[in-house]
C-alpha cells in the first residue's frame, strides 16, 4: 500500500515521503496514529502542491541567507572589552556578544546558535568566525576585539 508520510519515521523515511508500506502496519498502525496518510489521487494532488510550496519556501530562504552572507561578509565587527596585560581580556567574548552588537551596530539579526565559535575570544585582536546561515550557506565575519581604553 503507498502512503504519504506526515511525520519522520526511522523505518520508513522522513516526513513528505511517498512510500509502500504493509497494508495491516499502514491502516492500523500509522494511519490511526497519523504517521501516515494513504496514497489517494487526492492525497497525492495536496502533497505535489505542498511540495512546490516548501521549494519555493527553501529559494526564498536560500536567497535571503546569501544576501546577509554578503553583508556579512563585507563588514568588520569591531567589540570593545576591558582588557589587562598583554591583550588577555577580563571575562570573554562569547557568540551572544557577537549577535548582540551585529543587531546593534548593523541591524542584522543572526541567531547565536548559528555562530560557529570553538571557544570563547579571550584576547584582543582579528579573529574570523564561521556564521552558518543555512545548511549549506556560511558567513566568515571578521571580529576585531579591541581593548578599553
Amino acid at each position: 500500500m503507498k502512503i504519504i508520510l506526515l511525520k519522520d519515521d526511522k523505518n520508513l523515511g522522513p516526513k513528505g515521503s511517498i512510500v509502500n508500506a504493509k497494508t495491516g502496519y499502514a491502516r492500523n498502525f500509522l494511519i490511526p496514529r497519523g504517521i501516515a496518510i494513504e496514497a489517494t489521487p487526492e492525497n497525492l494532488e495536496i502533497w505535489k502542491k505542498n511540495k512546490i510550496e516548501e521549494e519555493k519556501l527553501e529559494k526564498e530562504n536560500r536567497a535571503k541567507a546569501n544576501e546577509i552572507k554578503k553583508k556579512l561578509e563585507q563588514l568588520t565587527l569591531t567589540i570593545k572589552a576591558k582588557a589587562g596585560e598583554g591583550g588577555r581580556l577580563f571575562g570573554a567574548i562569547t557568540s551572544g556578544d557577537i549577535a548582540k552588537n551585529l543587531k546593534s551596530e548593523y541591524k542584522i539579526e543572526v541567531d547565536k546558535k548559528k555562530i560557529d565559535l570553538s571557544e570563547n575570544i579571550k584576547e584582543a585582536g582579528m579573529k574570523n568566525i564561521d556564521i552558518k546561515l543555512y545548511p549549506d550557506v556560511i558567513a566568515t565575519l571578521k571580529v576585531n576585539v579591541r581593548p578599553e581604553s
